[in-house]
């Protein structure tokens, strides 16, 4: 389409075949420090991403990934970068002896530490030093580590660009560009920092594209910085993991929050992500949820880092089993055995339906993608439809009964309702959802009448006497003398 070489799961190198389980990654020739950390992951076989990436990145070449969600695309660049750096690896104490030869850019704290996690995995065994920097996080420790030398540096675009500013850290040494989830990080408007920071870096370098989609405006960008890439596709683009069962339910919009709490109990779930459009919703849900006796917490961009750390791995450790989130959360989660997401809200952009339920049925397992919707959704519904060109079954909820969900909120909201149909708002009252009202003092009513002159008899009022006129000032005597009389 572009003019590029096109490289997918019909049309492969002819060293790899089209089934991962004939190709291993001992075959790729990696270095010893690297295979043993495989060993160390249990990993043996590739996934059809890797199995098609690793061999071209090796040989220096630039590269757009196309994969859906939960494929490895991780390891398919973090391992050949590690490889072509261990060339420069060495144990110098020396900050200078480490200079940033490789840039990973994400656009979510999430998946900046999850990609940031894998790439110490892969480089345990190995002198090469990695860390990560995202926003929402005291900058001083991120300094320290920058300062002291690191190769490979996994970071949010934001807050890479604030250690620039600070001279923190150098990007004149970088070999290797890496934009992971590209198409999202257009979606949250960092397109002119994206900018910014390539135009920081050597001219001569290696760039890779790694994404789920790609939309008109992603490849207008790879064609700005990517040299003669080859495009690997080892999936039709946008489209849904073929273990992932995915069902629809149409309830009542006032019923919605209801159908998952009967979804979660009927089918005894645990280890499930629930998405919603917004973060008081997402904050509103957990919130009932966990009046219900569930484990519940929310997580979304008003969270603080650390807030949304803390609930991350209590969810992973399995202290918590109902995770409500924004779409945040859609990127970046590597959770392993997740056997559910939840739609509480059908997503306004229709690719982010195909980024949230890629967080079940991962790496070969099977999962389940439920979503939640109503009248007002119907036009959501067919926009995700014609985006995975397949139609979403629908379902039934079984013993479902509307009304069920006991939050205090809940029964709050309705109570409020209850008593505002049965009267009218008094002077000074505000209804719902409406804006406040600026705050009265207490008026006598006789202040506010209209003046009405005193009259007596009938007579009409009679007139006001005139002011005494001030007398005229004698300047003759202010001058030293009178006029003669």
């Amino acid at each position: 389409m572009w003019g590029w070489p096109l490289l997918t799961s019909k049309n492969c190198m002819s060293d790899i075949e089209n089934t991962p389980e004939q190709v291993k990654f001992a075959d790729f020739g990696l270095a010893p420090e690297i295979q043993r950390a495989l060993t160390d992951q249990g990993y043996v076989h590739p996934t059809p991403i890797q199995a098609k990436a690793i061999p071209i990145l090796l040989q220096g070449r630039d590269v757009m990934g196309a994969a859906q969600t939960g494929t490895g695309k991780t390891a398919s660049f973090s391992l050949p970068i590690i490889q072509l750096l261990l060339a420069h690896a060495n144990t110098s104490m020396s900050p200078a002896r480490h200079p940033v030869r490789a840039l990973v850019l994400a656009p979510t704290r999430e998946l900046a530490v999850q990609v940031a996690e894998n790439v110490a995995a892969y480089c345990k065994h190995t002198p090469l030093r990695s860390t990560v920097v995202f926003g929402g996080m005291d900058m001083k420790p991120q300094t320290e580590k920058l300062r002291s030398g690191v190769e490979i540096v996994i970071a949010t675009p934001g807050r890479l660009l604030d250690h620039v500013e600070q001279k923190n850290i150098s990007l004149g040494q970088v070999q290797m560009l890496v934009m992971d989830e590209a198409d999202r990080m257009l979606d949250m408007g960092f397109l002119p920092d994206l900018q910014r920071i390539i135009n920081l870096l050597p001219k001569k370098r290696q760039n890779l594209m790694f994404s789920a989609t790609f939309s008109p405006e992603i490849k207008k960008l790879a064609s700005s910085f990517l040299t003669d890439p080859i495009t690997i596709e080892v999936a039709r683009s946008n489209a849904t993991a073929e273990r992932v069962t995915q069902v629809v339910y149409k309830v009542n919009e006032d019923h919605k929050r209801d159908a998952v709490a009967h979804i979660l109990r009927q089918r005894e779930l645990k280890q499930v992500i629930v998405f919603s459009n917004t973060k008081i919703g997402a904050s509103r849900l957990a919130r009932g949820l966990a009046a219900e006796g569930m484990k519940a917490a929310a997580i979304h961009g008003d969270k603080t880092q650390q807030e949304r750390m803390q609930a991350l791995d209590a969810f992973k450790k399995g202290e918590i089993d109902v995770l409500v989130a924004t779409d945040v959360a859609a990127r970046g989660l590597d959770i392993s055995d997740l056997p559910c997401v939840i739609n509480f809200d059908l997503p306004y952009n229709a690719e982010d339906y195909v980024h949230r339920i890629g967080r079940t049925g991962r790496a070969g397992a099977s999962g389940d993608a439920i979503s939640i919707y109503s009248d007002k959704d119907e036009r959501l519904l067919a926009d995700i439809e014609k985006l995975i060109k397949q139609t979403v079954p629908r379902g039934t909820l079984d013993g479902f009964v509307p009304g069920g969900f006991r939050s205090d909120e809940r029964h709050g909201d309705r109570r409020r309702d209850r008593t505002q149909a049965d009267r009218a708002p008094r002077s000074g009252e505000r209804r719902e959802g409406s804006s406040p009202l600026p705050r009265r003092e207490k008026v006598d009513p006789w202040f506010l009448k209209p003046y009405e002159p005193t009259r007596s008899n009938g007579a009409p009022a009679a007139a006001a006497p005139a002011a005494p006129a001030k007398p005229k000032q004698k300047v003759a005597a202010l001058l030293g003398g009178l006029p003669k009389g």
